[in-house]
């Protein structure tokens, strides 16, 4: 009997991991998709290739990294990782306009 159930737990977790599949390789056509489109602007060319590889990678982390199933602490975790992260790219792009007069680029 338990060999039954074992079998059957195993391959529902087959049939998840097949179906993060196929979800990861439509988003990978969306991205070469999404490559395609004029828009007017690169910075939104940018942010709908970052929003798309945001969602690819809470695929991979959450199903594959398993942390779907984590306790609440993780979560604390990588959001203050997450909101460090941030802020140090914050202060980098701030940080960028920073030269001294009359500098020049070459």
């Amino acid at each position: 009997m338990s060999d039954a159930h074992s079998t059957a737990d195993f391959m529902h977790h087959v049939r998840r991991y097949l179906l993060v599949f196929v979800a990861l390789l439509i988003g990978t056509i969306i991205t070469v998709w999404a490559s395609y489109i004029p828009f007017h602007h690169r910075a939104v060319n940018i942010g709908v290739a970052l929003l798309i590889a945001s969602c690819k990678a809470f695929l991979v982390a959450g199903f594959f990294m398993h942390l779907i199933s984590e306790r609440k602490m993780i979560y604390c975790i990588m959001a203050f990782t997450a909101f460090f992260f941030v802020g140090l790219m914050g202060l980098t792009l701030w940080a960028m306009g920073d030269f001294p007069f009359q500098t020049v680029f070459h």
